[in-house]
C-alpha cells in the first residue's frame, strides 16, 4: 500500500496514488465512466442544476477530457457518437448556461432516442 497519513484524531488520508484513494479504480477508468455519463443529457442537467458547469475549475477538468477524442483513447468509449457530441456541446459557453433549460434537455433526449433507433423495423 503507498504511504498515508494517519491525523491525530484517528482518521485516515491515503495519498494520491493509492489505488485505495480511488476505490481500487484507476484515475483513466474513474474519468472514462464519468466522460461517458455525460453521454445522458439528464446527467449534464443535473450539473447544470447542481451549478458544476458555471464552475471555471470545473469547465477546465471538461477541456481536459477532450483526449478522449484521441484514436488511442477513443476506443474505450461504449457510445462514442454522443460522449464525443456531449464533451464538444459542453465546451461551448452557450450550451453550458443552456443546459438548465428542460426544453433543451429533453431535446437532446429525443434527439439521442431518434438517432439510437434509427432504422430499426416496426
Amino acid at each position: 500500500m503507498a504511504a498515508a497519513t494517519t491525523h491525530s484524531n484517528g482518521t485516515f488520508t491515503p495519498q494520491a496514488r493509492d489505488p485505495d484513494f480511488y476505490a481500487g479504480a484507476t484515475r483513466f477508468e474513474l474519468e472514462l465512466e464519468f466522460v461517458q455519463a455525460l453521454s445522458n443529457p439528464l446527467y449534464i442537467h443535473h450539473l447544470a442544476t447542481q451549478k458544476h458547469l458555471e464552475d471555471p475549475d470545473f469547465v477546465r477538468y471538461l477541456a481536459y477530457l477532450q483526449y478522449f477524442r484521441e484514436d488511442k483513447y477513443i476506443r474505450y468509449l461504449q457510445y462514442p457518437a454522443p460522449t464525443l457530441r456531449a464533451l464538444a456541446l459542453l465546451q461551448q459557453p452557450q450550451f453550458r448556461q443552456d443546459a438548465i433549460t428542460p426544453a433543451l434537455i429533453d431535446q437532446l433526449v429525443r434527439e439521442g432516442f431518434e438517432a439510437a433507433t434509427k432504422g430499426l423495423s416496426q
